[in-house]
């Protein structure tokens, strides 16, 4: 239980209805939630607005209300709050309700398209290893200090933010390394929250269905670095040409990292093959676990926001040599006949080309490249055959097949993969609705040695259709097909 004359400081609100002096029980964002004594936060969604159900979430038993407009009718035995930004208000409030967790731990954002899910893997991994309690909040799965929360969002609401935050402190935790999203920058989903730093990845196309522009969506995550305190560190990729545009107004302590490029962290690739990486980082020979240049650059983000850390660099680099990186990130498989099986969560045209490329530099002859690539359903079509291309010119047979197709037709999505399949790639190209019969009919027409690559789905164990999420893992049909 919280007063609200507490949960509410820092919050800019232009009128409050009642008494400040109330306790609440819960904070809630869905009408279906609501319980006694809660406060409901109207918040006005994408498809949804909370304004509507202000009615239905007094009936159930809320307390207090926030929210942006007021209903024509007040009840008298309610609080009400009007705010200009009912998601910015959410975000402050569930901080403060569960008492600032973030400022009690050092929390360190990973934002860009790519390469997030590893690099917070990878550091929650590493400082687990050297013997720190943390915490981890990532596409692929929360945790609490070894314990595993499913994930539902790469970022999750500020509510359940907020718990999970407040779960690491209880548990002791030292450090919480998480994925920052720009749906959740600009749904102001970490507003309230406190970082010791931010990391920066890269930036190419994504997203544009909801950002509707790229400028958009590079401002989305300028606004995560723009936010930074003087006390945090800024961590950008040198060789990105935006890496530099994220540091333009952060007052955070600014370094980057780079292969190529000036930068405060350097590594250069020695070796790249199928059994990892040996890098040369900061003058220091290291092999790593990892595969290809997409990862040398998440291992140096890492190492260098380790040392922004005030880590050990011997003890960091010995065990970063040791882990392995994020689930469905370039996972492979040897099936008994030699052909070589890869799984990778590669849904952008640059991700594709970056796993595609990493299959290039490390293949050894003639093996044959059969990519399986699908788009997702209900987002951004303009990608679509932008990835197809890609896949194409960087393999020697592309069978195009299902994502999620979620609400849209799969035939369609397809269709949208194929306009940007050139005419001289059409007699390599084949469209299979069917995933499954997709990956089956790629391990048919490979042969020994050959490389099958089955883009998109990475970690995700379903496949949504038409609204139902349905079983299906990558790298089960995979050793399925290979026995």
């Amino acid at each position: 239980m919280r007063y609200l004359s507490d949960i509410i400081e820092g919050v800019a609100f232009t009128e409050l209805q009642g008494s400040a002096d109330v306790e609440i029980s819960a904070i809630v964002f869905d009408s279906r939630k609501v319980v006694p004594g809660c406060m409901f936060v109207a918040v006005k969604g994408t498809a949804v607005d909370g304004h509507d159900y202000i009615d239905q979430a007094i009936k159930d038993g809320a307390i207090v209300v926030i929210c942006e407009e007021l209903p024509a009718h007040t009840a008298t035995e309610v609080d009400f709050l009007m705010v200009a930004d009912s998601a910015k208000a959410l975000a402050i409030i569930a901080a403060n309700f569960y008492e600032n967790p973030s400022s009690n731990l050092k929390l360190v954002g990973v934002t860009g398209t790519n390469g997030k899910t590893t690099i917070a893997t990878l550091l929650y991994k590493l400082f687990i290893d050297m013997g720190y309690k943390c915490g981890l909040l990532s596409t692929v799965e929360n945790q609490v200090n070894g314990r595993i929360v499913p994930s539902t969002h790469t970022t999750p609401d500020p509510v359940a933010l907020n718990k999970l935050l407040a779960d690491m402190v209880y548990e002791g935790c030292d450090y919480c390394f998480m994925e920052v999203s720009s749906h959740a920058i600009s749904q102001h989903r970490i507003e309230g929250l406190t970082f010791s730093g931010g990391i920066f990845s890269n930036l190419t196309h994504d997203h544009l269905d909801y950002h509707k522009t790229f400028d958009s969506y590079l401002k989305a995550k300028k606004t995560f670095f723009d936010k930074l305190p003087k006390s945090a560190f800024a961590l950008t990729n040198g060789d990105d040409k935006n890496g530099n545009v994220m540091l333009q107004n952060t007052a955070a302590h600014k370094k980057s990292y780079g292969l190529k490029s000036m930068a405060d962290y350097k590594a250069r690739i020695i070796e790249n093959q199928f059994g990892g990486l040996l890098l040369n980082i900061d003058g220091e020979e290291v092999w790593f676990k990892l595969v290809g240049t997409f990862n040398a650059y998440n291992l140096l983000a890492v190492y260098a926001a380790a040392m922004l850390l005030e880590q050990d660099g011997s003890k960091v680099l010995v065990s970063l040599s040791k882990l392995t990186g994020a689930e469905g990130r370039f996972e492979y498989l040897v099936a008994p006949n030699k052909v070589i099986g890869i799984v990778d969560y590669a849904h952008t045209p640059d991700a594709v080309q970056n796993v595609l490329s990493t299959i290039h530099d490390i293949r050894k002859g003639n093996e044959k490249v059969i990519t399986v690539l699908g788009c997702g359903g209900d987002r951004d079509k303009t990608k679509r055959p932008i990835m197809a291309k890609v896949a194409c010119e960087w393999s020697d047979k592309v069978i195009l097949t299902s994502d999620n197709p979620r609400t849209e037709d799969p035939a369609q999505i397809i269709k949208d993969m194929e306009a940007g399949v050139d005419p001289a790639f059409k007699r390599h190209t084949l469209s299979i609705a069917d995933r499954r019969e997709a990956i089956k009919t790629a391990f048919m027409l490979a042969q020994p040695g050959d490389i099958i690559l089955l883009a998109g789905k990475g970690h995700e164990k379903y496949q949504e259709i038409n609204g139902v999420k349905n079983h299906f893992d990558d790298m089960e049909e995979l050793k399925e097909v290979f026995k």
